[in-house]
């Protein structure tokens, strides 16, 4: 046995070895002697290889066999390759010959006109249109999708010096990718077989996924397929025929763009060569200005009057600055139906990632295959399933022949054992625990278990709730619990218990959910369907509620504004919420609240004083202890295509393209447990404009009104934050209640850039820099009925004094200020992003409704820093 355990580990340590050897160089220009960047490297036969640098450089692993260079306006080298060798390439300028047609490469301005490349493209997409399957009245195709997740670029140093030192056994699980020619270790596998489905008459496409197959490190993750989600997001599929194509959560206009490919892109006729006994011609394409996010590579199209794409090959270049991506490569097959469309039945895709500089790549490749192409009808009850995607009940018990079918290539050894690599890791001693700890750092929750296999029942968190800070509270500890569908799939309970130092009091919520749909870790997957009851008993600011974040994040602490208005609230809430698949979104709230003011916040009628600007200095004779309201709101949303991403501590829209449409009404009733009536309606628009390599633009506007005469605490107050910490679809300099109103319009619109001005300034470039601007806009009325200060309302028991606050000397400073209904508050922001790769900050300057430090309303903080971690790519 020890005998063959040498023999094997001799057979490991040499191939290791021989993937281990590589051929490096630097290319240049013959006849200049210029650094010849971005030149494709790759062996004669090989699908795939390795692309020079920005400064000529290359590396590519050492394989029997010849070697090309081959680069846009260069002759092809050939060269036969020595293990290990040191090889220095320099690459002749060419001129290209096809047909009748002399296109001579020469260092020139690229011109448009009377270039056979720019009129080939140009037939392309006039052609594109012939092979649209959308003009048939049905259709269904079979798709067999693999996702694969592996550490990149393993070497035989880490087993023996580095971090996997104590865990040899990872030896028997590397592979060489043949895509790099480097050694992967295999972490998880993904395959699934999917029908896909389409009806002309009503444009209506459906997903029925008939098997599905997972293993590996996603077991140990508890919120849902997280990782799968984020691949899956990442890699999104690339259809070469739409204009645009969203890939790592940008957009990208395609090669075949009807629109803007011929401006955007730069095209070379570069080749021609058969591929499959079909002539076809080479056109190899690069972004104009080479720092604007696009593709690059090739495309073969046929060599007749078809112009019908035979395979591309394309990849997203270096320089182009994109976060974390250290290799982008896309090869795509297409062949001609019987019914004459040309049709893609292979998309591969290979993405590596370098998640920390020189150290930790991940390797992450898709395979799809498409087939079975069918025209007849499809009978309506197949169709006849709520969302677009139905998985059936038999999906993940298929039998191993069942995949064997499918796949046109067997799984690797490495690809096969996932499942016991990851038994042999969790066996090890010291793994649970670093691996529970881990968990409670990126997830903001602590298990109860350290099982995996078990899985948590109840976990501790938010843990970054548990220390806070606010001007009532003081220092303010918590402690916070949820269940798990480990517990229940269907029911759900969460809670927490809080005491301020301050106040010496204590605080605490608690909240039942009962799911109508089967969980898989907590009750906000999509699509809800939930009826929840929750009891609450804490200090809040009027403002908290609308803060995207749970109030006490440690973070949110640091304020730029002092905030002593809150509230001691007392509620119960009963809601049920409804989703369906189709982004439509219905929920019903019935909620009662008995609110008692603290800090400098007070209710008194103006019945009472002499009205003045401010209530009578001193005089809280007049105060009432409490408000008490019971409401009634429906709410509509619909947000068609959104796809959300489940973590434990929120769900995380992803498509942030999918326009959002909201609405919703409030209603109370005085004496339904309430001291007064009220109706209050808001609507919601949300929509983001891709500017092409301009960026993305993000809208956002809202209007409401508060329609019956009311105290203020039951006016529209806008959405402020008054935290450091960035927050999205907020106001950076508007202070809690600083505006009151009964009608009111926002617009909040931001303009991300993505490095487009930055990214051509010579040094800074260098950065990789983001710049984004951006503006909000508050336009507000406060109607004579609901206006305290006015003579008409002087004896009125039902509106109170605005919020105010008492100085030094004893006097007060009015919190709240009635707006001019002309004059709207604006604030205006410029920031960067990409700051190390993880960095947001941000510059606001307010432009209307500034008031000097002699004014009743205080001294108006014109400008401010705002910043977030937030990693993009």
């Amino acid at each position: 046995m020890k005998k063959l355990l040498a023999f094997l580990l001799l057979i490991l340590s040499a191939t290791l070895t021989a993937a281990a050897q590589h051929i490096t160089g630097h290319i240049t220009d013959a006849k200049t002697g210029e650094t010849v960047p971005f030149v494709n490297v790759v062996y004669e036969g090989a699908k795939n290889g390795v692309q020079s640098d920005v400064d000529g450089k290359y590396s590519i692993a050492f394989h029997n066999g010849k070697l090309t260079f081959s680069c846009v306006g260069y002759a092809p080298m050939t060269v036969k390759p020595k293990p290990g060798e040191v090889l220095d390439i320099k690459l002749t300028p060419n001129d290209y010959e096809f047909g009748e047609i002399k296109v001579v490469v020469k260092k020139e301005k690229y011109s448009r006109k009377n270039n056979p490349a720019v009129d080939l493209m140009r037939k392309v997409i006039e052609a594109k249109r012939n092979s649209d399957l959308h003009q048939h009245d049905f259709y269904t195709v079979q798709q067999y999708n693999k996702l694969n997740f592996a550490l990149a670029d393993v070497t035989p140093k880490v087993f023996e010096e580095g971090e996997f030192k104590s865990m040899p056994f990872l030896k028997e699980h590397v592979e060489v990718s043949p895509e790099t020619g480097k050694l992967i270790l295999p972490l998880t596998v993904e395959e699934t077989v999917t029908e896909m489905m389409y009806r002309k008459s009503d444009d209506l496409s459906k997903n029925l996924v008939i098997g599905k197959r997972q293993e590996g490190i996603n077991q140990l993750f508890n919120t849902g397929d997280m990782l799968t989600q984020m691949l899956n997001d990442f890699f999104t599929e690339v259809n070469l025929y739409d204009d645009n194509i969203r890939l790592l959560q940008y957009q990208f206009i395609s090669p075949l763009s009807s629109k803007d490919a011929i401006s955007f892109y730069h095209y070379f006729i570069t080749d021609t060569c058969y591929i499959d006994a079909t002539k076809c011609i080479e056109l190899q394409f690069t972004p104009a200005n080479y720092m604007d996010f696009g593709f690059s590579g090739s495309l073969f199209v046929t060599a007749d009057s078809t112009y019908r794409l035979k395979r591309a090959a394309i990849g997203v270049p270096v320089h182009t600055g994109i976060n974390f991506v250290d290799l982008m490569k896309i090869e795509q097959t297409y062949e001609m139906l019987p019914s004459g469309e040309q049709v893609l039945i292979k998309d591969d895709m290979l993405l590596v990632m370098k998640l920390v500089k020189d150290n930790f790549k991940v390797q992450a490749k898709r395979t799809t295959e498409y087939s079975g192409f069918d025209f007849s009808p499809i009978a309506e009850s197949t169709l006849r399933f709520k969302g677009k995607t139905k998985v059936l009940a038999d999906a993940m018990m298929k039998e191993d022949s069942f995949w064997e079918n499918h796949r046109s290539e067997k799984l690797t050894q490495s690809e096969s054992r996932v499942n016991t690599f990851l038994e042999r890791v969790q066996n090890m001693k010291y793994f649970k625990p670093v691996v529970w700890v881990g968990k409670a750092f990126i997830e903001n929750y602590v298990e109860t278990t350290m099982d995996p296999k078990k899985g948590s029942k109840i976990d501790y968190g938010p843990v970054n709730t548990t220390i806070g800070y606010n001007d009532v509270d003081g220092l303010r500890l918590r402690a916070s619990i949820l269940s798990t569908a480990n517990l229940n799939p269907h029911l759900f309970f969460k809670g927490y218990v809080a005491y301020g130092f301050g106040d010496q009091r204590w605080k605490g919520a608690g909240e039942v959910t009962y799911s109508f749909n089967k969980k898989k870790y907590l009750p906000r997957e999509f699509p809800v369907r939930n009826l929840t009851f929750s009891y609450t008993n804490d200090v809040t600011s009027p403002s908290d509620v609308h803060m995207p974040t749970d109030k006490d994040n440690f973070f949110i602490a640091l304020k730029w504004s002092k905030v002593d208005h809150m509230v001691y609230n007392e509620n119960f809430k009963l809601l049920y919420d409804n989703e369906w698949e189709n982004g439509l979104r219905m929920s019903w709230k019935l909620s009662h609240d008995k609110m008692e003011p603290t800090g400098a916040l007070f209710y008194q009628p103006v019945q009472f004083g002499d009205h003045e600007l401010v209530r009578p200095v001193g005089d809280h004779s007049h105060d009432i202890p409490f408000l008490t309201t019971t409401d009634f709101t429906f709410s509509v949303q619909y947000q068609p295509g959104a796809e959300y991403l489940n973590t434990k501590q929120r769900r995380i829209l992803v498509n942030k393209e999918a326009p959002l449409f909201g609405l919703s009404h409030t209603v109370g009733v005085k004496g339904a447990w309430s001291d007064f009536t009220y109706n209050n309606t808001e609507f919601e628009i949300y929509k983001r404009w891709w500017v092409h390599s301009w960026g993305k633009i993000d809208t956002r506007l809202k209007a409401g009104a508060q329609w019956n005469k009311v105290p203020y605490p039951l006016l529209c107050a806008p959405w402020a934050n008054t935290s450091y910490i960035r927050e999205d679809n907020m106001f950076n300099l508007i202070k809690n209640m600083e505006f009151l109103n009964d009608r009111y319009v926002s617009f909040m619109g931001q303009w991300d850039l993505n490095g487009k001005i930055l990214n051509r300034i010579p040094l800074i470039r260098r950065l990789k820099w983001r710049e984004y601007f951006g503006v909000n806009a508050l336009w507000g009325h406060l109607t004579d009925k609901n206006n305290p200060y006015l003579a008409q309302n002087a004896n009125s028991t039902e509106l109170y004094y605005f919020p105010s606050r008492t100085l030094v000397d004893g006097s007060y400073q009015q919190q709240t200020q009635v707006m001019n209904p002309r004059v709207p508050y604006v604030e205006a922001y410029v920031g960067i992003h990409n700051i190390f790769k993880l960095l947001w900050v941000q510059y606001v300057h307010r432009i209307t409704y500034i008031n000097d430090a002699t004014s009743i309303y205080g001294d108006t903080q014109k400008w401010g820093i705002r910043f977030i971690f937030k990693a993009t790519f």
